[in-house]
């Protein structure tokens, strides 16, 4: 086990942790499904909005299903281990990913298996999370310099794990499957290695800043992925057709890319606006906020669909909030980091 500054990334907290060592804690509950059956590929190639014919084993995507409207149902990682591909999605979205995902299946040769009972996600995220990762593995050899998404099959004290990078902040990320069962140990063996399990407020705070969306907070079935910004990384533009793709070629060929609303970052010095709180410039509504959470470093920080023509960094505005109206900036336009993050 890496020994190298255990002792001061214990003394990390909160976004120290994330921004400087290993913080421990997930942005939101995940579950996996199990895709099998030498079809599995080509099959969700017709699904999913990115290219997964071409992924091969310890490979994987960022990916999202939509409706044939070009609505978000649901984002994902996807993993190719070799003999199966791993999808894993937001919790609330689980049970109805895996019944859509049968209801597709005709003659395809291709096996479907949730796997909330055998496999439970960790995530570390930190310029120091390869370290205290590897730490706790075996078999996985070193995951310095690995990119997005790379992944591996490891043991964890003797038991099977799997282990894969996936950076959700602007910081390196890896997430590790375990049996339910080794969870605890896993954490421990992670903590005493110089990781930090820092609380869910920071990491909300972290999400922001980073501006990546979460499906049932940031993103909906109401959602166009290019409003939320998650296009470039989940989409593929070359691959053949796929559920929804009319939409989103109408939007890039005859629009240029450009849609309605755009989520973007903001920075509100007076104070954290609730969600759903309207933005207004003057007396006329060009938006609302999703997110919200005051960050150690900026302040309080926020995630906000607003109306295209307001998107543009340093265009300042107002939050109508419940307490009290609050000034905003938008600092950028939000999505997940760009891969290799």
């Amino acid at each position: 086990m890496s020994g190298d500054g255990n002792s001061t990334s214990a003394s990390l907290t909160g976004d120290a942790a994330i921004r400087d060592g290993a913080a421990l804690g997930a942005l939101e509950p995940r579950v996996a499904i199990g895709v099998a059956g030498p079809d599995r590929r080509t099959w969700l190639q017709g699904l999913l909005t990115n290219d997964i014919e071409v992924l091969r084993p310890g490979t994987g995507c960022y990916a999202a299903w939509l409706t044939p409207q070009g609505r978000l149902l649901t984002d994902m990682h996807v993993f190719e281990s070799g003999d199966m591909i791993l999808l894993d999605v937001p919790a609330t979205q689980a049970d109805a990913t895996l019944d859509r995902l049968n209801q597709f299946l005709f003659s395809e040769d291709v096996q479907l298996a949730g796997l909330s009972g055998s496999l439970v996600s960790v995530w570390v995220h930190g310029p120091k999370a390869a370290a205290r990762v590897q730490g706790v593995l075996s078999n996985a050899g070193s995951l310095e310099g690995w990119d997005e998404y790379q992944n591996a099959r490891a043991s964890f004290k003797g038991a099977p794990a799997v282990v894969a990078r996936v950076s959700q902040l602007d910081v390196p990320g890896f997430v590790i499957y375990v049996e339910p069962s080794r969870v605890v140990a896993l954490e421990a063996g992670l903590e005493a290695g110089g990781a930090v399990r820092v609380e869910p407020s920071a990491l909300e705070a972290a999400r922001i800043e980073a501006g990546y969306p979460l499906v049932g907070v940031d993103m909906d079935k109401h959602t166009i992925p290019l409003e939320a910004g998650i296009g470039p990384r989940a989409i593929s533009f070359t691959k053949g057709c796929y559920v929804g793709q009319e939409v989103i070629i109408r939007v890039m060929h005859r629009g240029q890319g450009r849609v309605a609303k755009r989520l973007v970052r903001l920075q509100v010095p007076g104070g954290v606006p609730e969600p759903g709180a309207t933005v207004v410039d003057g007396n006329r509504e060009i938006g609302v906020v999703t997110s919200a959470a005051r960050s150690s470093r900026l302040g309080p920080v926020a995630l906000a669909y607003l109306h295209r023509d307001f998107v543009e960094s340093g265009t300042k505005m107002t939050i109508r909030s419940a307490a009290a109206p609050l000034h905003a900036m938008v600092t950028g336009l939000a999505g997940p980091p760009a891969a290799g993050g």
